[in-house]
């Protein structure tokens, strides 16, 4: 148990590190006199960028097993952390844009724990299913890691 709660609590503070990160402009987004927009072409895009690029939207599909109540921490298209009732499935739509393209997307579920039938506490079974196929799997709960795939065009 102690393991899965490490594991846990270090996936929840690199989650909130990573929900503050951006490339907003840390200086409260003042304008400053060299600081000039580009203006957009007649496409609809700014001059000398590349358009925006969308690719194929995926349906994800995050399931944890088990009975009873547990946290759940899921990664979608944004940081989710909160508890629930056994078993749960939530579903979302993830479209890859622009970067995302070429470097993907990692989608992850972190199941809480559940007792087993000998009254130890384990990891909630997880998976994670892309498109209806199934793409990640903590074997049952028997496994430490969490549930992950990285989405790639």
């Amino acid at each position: 148990m102690r393991k899965t709660a490490t594991l846990a609590i270090t996936l929840l503070a690199a989650a909130a590190l990573l929900t503050g990160c951006g490339s907003e402009k840390k200086d409260g987004g003042a304008a400053k006199a060299g600081d000039a927009k580009p203006s957009a072409s007649a496409g609809g895009s700014a001059k000398g960028s590349a358009p925006d690029r969308k690719g194929a939207p995926h349906q994800v599909v995050f399931e944890v097993g088990g009975t009873g109540r547990s946290q759940v921490m899921w990664i979608g298209n944004t940081n989710h952390f909160e508890q629930v009732t056994l078993p749960w499935t939530k579903t979302e739509t993830v479209t890859l844009e622009d970067a995302e393209l070429d470097v993907g997307v990692t989608v992850s579920v972190v199941p809480g724990s559940v007792k087993r039938a000998d009254g130890m506490l384990q990891a909630a079974p997880c998976t994670i299913k892309v498109d209806g196929k199934q793409v990640a799997d903590n074997q049952n709960g028997a496994s430490d890691k969490i549930c992950e795939y990285k989405i790639k065009n």
